[in-house]
């Protein structure tokens, strides 16, 4: 695997464990990990991405990324976690 399938598998798992430990009950949409999993997976998975020139995936992951960036500054924002 090069550079690329790196960042996009680590980024891809790290949405997946989100979703998985939300599922599970472990972690809420609310929780800083979930906010942080989800930004940081989306964000790896975006670059890798716009290496590979795939825009569907660019637009997709972009997306993710700009409504985690906003998740996290809601979180960071109320004082009551």
């Amino acid at each position: 695997m090069n550079t690329t399938d790196w960042l996009g598998s680590v980024g891809v798992f790290l949405i997946l464990l989100a979703y998985l430990l939300n599922t599970l009950g472990k972690l809420t949409t609310k929780d800083l990990a979930f906010i942080l999993l989800n930004l940081t997976g989306a964000a790896l998975a975006c670059l890798a991405s716009i290496l590979l020139d795939y825009l569907p995936f660019i637009i997709l992951e972009g997306a993710w990324t700009v409504v985690s960036c906003f998740s996290l500054v809601r979180y960071l924002r109320n004082p009551l976690h």
